[in-house]
């Protein structure tokens, strides 16, 4: 009787020790693959599994539930995870509602459409987001003018811009490319497109472009920006309805006394700046701060802000990371003068040295935004022609995690952003 007894207990204890969550940490030491960790997450969100975030949990660290083709899909991938029982997986959410510990458990519900703004013909590599959704194995649809004009956007929850010119400038590459075969090309491509859908010009194709972005977010969308993307943005919808290109680049003279006529209450993150005039300057305006900054790439780092995970859960996910300190990275748009960011706009990353910002976010309308100033974060100064950026060779790097952060973000189930 006494071993019947015996048999039976341990049979109770090996039921409720049964493993029925997996974690896949995401703290410094213990994954060994952070990027692919937010496929994962994705590719279980797309199956309709249950998923949490848990924000400041180890770097911020996914709970999955326990399912065979998970264990092989993390293996597959080489993510690290571990398994745990019901007992561990209460110890840890008990742990994390505490109210002495700035964490929280978000629920993930579904997995976010997803749309990255770019060109036919692009090289992947060109787009870090484009680069490490790829890496990731989480799936996008690339659209470009004719999609966005045509409302295909409301097809998307999540819309990505990267090295983009929506002021019609081209870039502001004339001084040095403008007798390359590919500028020309570009160019030319431009200009068709711009007739194609009825424009006279680039610039006011690009504007309408922006404008049906900007009733996306406003919408309810999300818009993640990087690099040139952000600033040029901001200018096009700043400049809506007036001409401020010279004449290598629309055919003739801006209009006269442009500055005075900008418009700072259409933009979404930055206000007063002043346009860079002169058409041989790779520059837009002075909300930049790549030729104004004086910091040597030793010392090029930036840190993130520390928000309160219960009460501020959206920046939160937005800043989960293995480290506060990040390796800065430069672009065509490096990073924005503190000075002209809009008081209601957050400054998530900023470096001390300099008082530049490189990671901003806001709400516009129902939607939200984020700027994320640099070209490719594991590539210091990306030129034209630079080989593309191997992301095996990177797959615990802090700035590409937080290109991630922005793609799972709207996957969450949302609380009111309180600071």
């Amino acid at each position: 009787m006494k071993q019947s007894l015996k048999y039976i207990v341990v049979f109770i204890m090996s039921i409720s020790a049964k493993a029925s969550f997996i974690l896949l940490p995401m703290d410094e030491t213990t994954q060994q693959n952070h990027l692919k960790a937010y496929g994962i997450t994705y590719w279980c969100l797309n199956k309709d599994y249950k998923a949490s975030w848990l924000l400041n949990y180890r770097g911020g660290s996914f709970l999955l539930p326990d399912a065979d083709e998970i264990r092989k899909e993390c293996k597959i991938r080489g993510v690290s995870f571990e398994i745990l029982s019901d007992s561990e997986q209460v110890s840890i959410l008990d742990e994390i509602s505490s109210p002495s510990q700035n964490m929280e458990s978000v629920i993930l519900e579904k997995a976010p459409k997803i749309a990255v703004y770019t060109p036919k013909g692009k090289q992947p590599w060109d787009d870090a987001v484009t680069l490490v959704l790829t890496y990731a194995e989480i799936p996008f649809t690339p659209i470009y003018d004719e999609e966005v004009l045509s409302d295909q956007l409301l097809l998307y929850d999540w819309l990505h811009l990267h090295h983009e010119d929506f002021t019609g400038q081209y870039g502001k590459f004339y001084a040095a490319y403008k007798n390359t075969p590919w500028y020309i090309e570009q160019k030319k491509d431009a200009e068709a497109l711009a007739v194609k859908l009825g424009y006279a010009k680039v610039s006011q194709e690009k504007g309408a472009v922006a404008k049906k972005i900007r009733d996306f977010v406003i919408g309810g969308g999300f818009m993640f920006a990087m690099c040139s993307a952000t600033d040029s943005f901001d200018i096009s919808l700043t400049a809506d309805g007036i001409d401020i290109c010279e004449a290598m680049f629309d055919g003739d003279a801006s209009e006269p006394n442009y500055q005075s006529k900008l418009n700072y209450g259409n933009s979404f993150a930055f206000k007063d700046f002043i346009l860079e005039r002169r058409p041989e300057q790779y520059e837009f305006s002075d909300i930049d701060m790549t030729t104004k900054r004086r910091i040597t790439p030793d010392k090029d780092y930036f840190t993130l802000m520390e928000y309160s995970a219960k009460w501020d859960p959206i920046p939160s996910m937005l800043c989960q990371n293995h480290t506060q300190l990040v390796k800065g990275f430069m672009g065509q748009t490096t990073s924005f003068d503190s000075a002209l960011i809009k008081s209601n706009v957050l400054i998530m990353g900023a470096c001390e040295l300099n008082g530049e910002a490189r990671y901003i976010h806001g709400e516009k309308g129902k939607g939200m935004f984020t700027f994320f100033g640099g070209h490719d974060p594991e590539d210091y100064q990306h030129q034209v022609g630079d080989p593309p950026t191997v992301l095996d060779l990177h797959p615990n790097s802090p700035g590409y995690r937080l290109i991630l952060n922005n793609v799972l973000f709207p996957a969450a189930k949302k609380k009111k952003l309180k600071t």
